[in-house]
């Protein structure tokens, strides 16, 4: 299986399945003299985590990270650096049923077709717990970015038809609630929501924001690897995400240019925009103004109802998925948001530094001075 990579000048390999020994990431490009320890990526799982609401799937797993490489004395080396997840908590016997069924909205029927031998328990390669191995390298990423005064805050925008008014924004709510909303009452309102889809057996989908703060002007390459292009690979590469939007998305398809252009203007001395309509990118780079993304969630295709379905014959046959599954996706893919953004940006600044030769010159002249 090819396309376990990402990334160029910073670029990760997720491995692992669902039910196998355990998951990770191997990160080649991550540069030597950066403090990190076990802890710094832990945080960063422990938002994407089983079991912390009635609004995620029981399973038990800690999720507890082991560096096996690239670092010594909590210092990054500036070699691989090789992070594993161990799974403590699968229950194969769940997915015996399915083994010769394909799962409405699951990779089941297109994994078969492709290698003719898939692992059935739990989704294998393309279960939602490969995403374990993007946060932890975004754990890394993103203190990279920390130490570049970029700063990535990501949430829970609406889940199904509840969604959050930027006027109703309050970012220190995003941790109080299961939901990563940023208003508390619409939390509530979300959680009434999926407390009667549960009832019904049923999922929901839902949208992630995020906004990046401080970007310098200029990240992107202008033709192929635009900024957008590469933030929009690499959010469409999660399982559950359809859709991507930057600044106003798609809603400039009903707007004229007068409404649409973001007017430029001076302030402090330094050139800026009036209105942020672009999201932040022009002409595939970045602007200086703040990063704009959204994101939608697809409903958890796992759901109890009875779904219509055939074998691996062609035999039509009923479906009712039981096991532990999340009711909806949106909570604990706000992490995973987080940190793909956070490695795609990290990737272009550094592949950034070599767009000038002054610089490179400068950085030469610095090291041999």
């Amino acid at each position: 299986m090819s396309g376990s990579t990402l990334g160029n000048s910073f670029r990760i390999m997720t491995w692992g399945e669902s039910h196998g020994a355990g998951v990770g990431v191997v990160i080649d490009g991550c540069p030597a003299g950066l403090a990190l320890s076990e802890a710094d990526i832990q945080q960063f799982l422990n938002r994407r985590k089983p079991g912390q609401s009635r609004f995620a799937t029981p399973r038990k797993e800690s999720d507890c990270v082991e560096i096996l490489s690239g670092v010594f004395e909590g210092i990054t080396t500036g070699t691989p650096i090789a992070l594993m997840v161990r799974n403590e908590n699968q229950i194969s016997k769940h997915y015996d049923d399915l083994a010769s069924l394909y799962r409405p909205g699951h990779a089941d029927f297109t994994f078969d077709r492709k290698f003719l031998h898939r692992d059935y328990r739990g989704g294998g390669r393309s279960s939602g717990r490969e995403t374990i191995g993007r946060v932890a390298a975004g754990a890394i990423a993103s203190k990279l970015l920390a130490e570049l005064g970029i700063d990535i805050l990501t949430f829970t925008k609406s889940i199904g038809p509840v969604e959050v008014p930027a006027s109703a924004y309050c970012f220190d709510e995003i941790t109080g609630n299961p939901l990563y909303m940023p208003s508390a009452e619409y939390a509530r309102k979300a959680e009434a929501y999926l407390d009667e889809l549960r009832m019904q057996q049923n999922s929901s989908g839902g949208s992630i924001e995020c906004i990046v703060r401080n970007m310098p002007i200029g990240i992107g390459e202008p033709v192929f690897d635009k900024l957008d292009a590469c933030l929009a690979k690499a959010l469409m590469s999660i399982g559950a995400v359809k859709a991507v939007e930057v600044g106003d998305g798609a809603a400039v398809s009903t707007t004229t240019g007068i409404e649409n252009n973001d007017a430029f203007t001076t302030a402090d001395g330094k050139i800026v925009k009036n209105t942020n309509h672009s999201g932040g990118i022009l002409g595939g780079m970045s602007d200086g103004s703040d990063l704009l993304l959204k994101v939608a969630v697809k409903p958890t295709p796992s759901i109890s109802q009875v779904q219509q379905t055939v074998t691996k014959d062609g035999m039509p046959a009923e479906l009712s998925i039981h096991g532990r599954h999340d009711p909806v996706i949106v909570p604990r893919a706000v992490v995973v948001v987080e940190s793909m953004v956070a490695l795609t940006l990290i990737d272009l600044l550094f592949e950034n530094m070599s767009s000038r030769f002054d610089k490179i010159k400068q950085f030469y002249s610095e090291e041999t001075s």
